[in-house]
C-alpha cells in the first residue's frame, strides 16, 4: 500500500498517474479507491470512467481469441472465450452470480439490460463491479420493445423504448410512442416517432417484440405497416446520434418460398460484419419435440442501407428449437431437440455440439469489456 501512496505523490505528475490507472483492470481499481481521497475521487470521476472504457474498447480487438459467448442459467452469467472455427472450442473466462431472478434483454459494451421480478422495472447491470441501476417503466414487458446502445460521440449509454400508445383507437393517431433514456442525464425523454420515408407513420401495424439489434450506430427491429392490399415488412432503424427513425427496405418477395409466410420467424443479426435477416419457416409441430423450425434463408445486406445489395443464401438447416445469434465467422448458434446447443456452419454444413445445456439467454461478442460504468451512479 505504501508503494501505491508513493505512486500518487509528487514523484509522478498527475497526468502520468491517471494514464497508469486507466490501464489497470477493474478489480484493481475498485480496491485502489481506498488508497486515498484523491484516488477515490479520480477513479469515480465520470471523465476517468469514460477514458477507462474507451481504452478497454480499443484494446479488446487484440485478445487472443476470436470472440466470447455470454450465456446464463437461472443463477449465473457465464463468459467463455471461443476460437471462431468450426470446432468452436470454449474456455470459461469468468462467471458472475445473479442475485435475483432476471430475464436478459440486451448487451452492449459490457453493460446488460435486464428485467427483474417486477414487470414495471428494468435494470442496467455492470457485472464487472456488481452494480445495478434500477429504472421504472410505465407498462408491463408485453407492451413494448427495448434496445440498449452506446452513443460513442457522447460516450453515453442509451435505452430506446417503443410502446403501444394507450390512447390509440379506431386507427387514429400513432399506434406507438417512443422514449429514450440517457445514462448521462438519468432521464427518459419522449421523442418523435416518425419515419421519413413512410408518409403516415400511424399506419405501422406491429413491431417485433424482440430486443433491438445495435449495429452501425443504430438500433434495428422488424416492423410491419398496412398497405393498400397487404402488409409491408421492413426494418425500422433508430440512429443513436441524431435520434431519427428510418426505414430499411427488405428484398422483394423474400418470403416467396415459405408456405404460410405470415408465420415465418424473422431474426435480425450481424452476419460476417453486415446487417442480415435470417428467416425461418413457420413452426412445424412434432409429436416428440413440439414446435420445430426447418427452412432457413439468410439475407445479407452487403452495403448498409442499399436495398439492391441484399443477397440470399438458402441453408439446409432442419429441426431447430431456438436461435441465439451468429459468431463473427457466420456460425449459427442454435438449440436442436431435445435441448442440444450447437454451432452450425451454413457454408460447410458442419454441426458442432458446444456442450452448453439449454441456456436461458446467449449472446456472442468480440468486445468483452470490463468497465467502471455505473460506479458514479447511486
Amino acid at each position: 500500500m505504501s508503494k501505491l501512496r508513493n505512486l500518487s505523490s509528487e514523484r509522478l505528475p498527475h497526468d502520468v498517474v491517471i494514464d497508469i490507472l486507466t490501464r489497470l483492470p477493474v478489480k484493481s481499481l475498485i480496491r485502489f479507491r481506498c488508497v486515498s481521497k484523491s484516488w477515490y475521487s479520480t477513479i469515480t470521476d465520470p471523465i476517468f470512467i469514460t477514458k477507462h472504457l474507451n481504452l478497454n474498447k480499443s484494446s479488446s480487438s487484440y485478445n487472443n481469441h476470436n470472440g466470447f459467448l455470454l450465456y446464463t442459467d437461472h443463477k449465473q452469467l457465464y463468459t467463455a472465450a471461443c476460437n471462431d472455427d468450426p470446432t468452436l472450442t470454449l474456455t470459461e473466462v469468468c462467471r458472475f452470480q445473479i442475485p435475483f431472478p432476471v430475464d436478459m434483454v440486451d448487451y452492449c459494451n459490457g453493460m446488460f439490460l435486464i428485467f427483474g421480478n417486477c414487470d414495471t422495472l428494468i435494470y442496467l447491470w455492470n457485472p464487472s463491479i456488481q452494480k445495478f441501476k434500477m429504472l421504472t417503466i410505465a407498462a408491463g414487458r408485453n407492451g413494448y420493445s427495448l434496445g440498449l446502445a452506446y452513443h460513442c460521440q457522447n460516450n453515453d449509454f442509451k435505452i430506446l423504448k417503443i410502446v403501444l400508445n394507450s390512447i390509440f383507437c379506431n386507427n387514429k393517431g400513432p399506434r406507438f410512442d417512443a422514449k429514450v433514456y440517457s445514462l448521462s442525464t438519468d432521464l427518459w425523454r419522449r421523442i418523435e416517432f416518425s419515419v421519413e420515408s413512410i408518409p403516415n407513420v400511424g399506419s405501422i401495424l406491429e413491431i417485433q417484440y424482440e430486443p433491438f439489434l445495435f449495429f452501425n450506430g443504430a438500433l434495428h427491429i422488424m416492423a410491419y405497416t398496412w398497405g393498400e392490399n397487404n402488409t409491408n415488412n421492413f426494418i425500422l432503424s433508430f440512429d443513436v446520434n441524431d435520434e431519427i427513425f428510418r426505414e430499411i427496405r427488405l428484398p422483394e418477395n423474400y418470403l416467396d418460398r415459405f408456405i404460410f409466410a405470415y408465420q415465418a420467424v424473422h431474426r435480425l443479426v450481424v452476419f460476417k460484419g453486415s446487417l442480415a435477416l435470417i428467416v425461418f419457416g413457420p413452426p412445424v409441430f412434432d409429436y416428440e419435440d413440439g414446435d420445430v423450425l426447418d427452412k432457413c434463408d439468410i439475407w445479407v445486406m452487403g452495403q448498409y442501407g442499399v436495398v439492391e445489395s441484399w443477397t440470399k443464401k438458402t441453408v439446409g438447416l432442419k429441426r431447430m428449437k431456438n436461435f441465439f445469434g451468429c459468431t463473427e465467422s457466420g456460425q449459427l448458434l442454435i438449440i436442436k431437440p431435445p435441448g442440444r446447443m450447437v454451432s452450425y456452419d451454413p457454408e460447410s454444413l458442419y454441426e458442432n455440439n458446444i456442450g452448453i445445456s439449454s441456456p436461458n439467454w446467449m449472446a456472442y461478442t468480440t468486445d468483452l469489456m470490463e468497465s467502471l460504468v455505473l460506479l458514479d451512479h447511486k
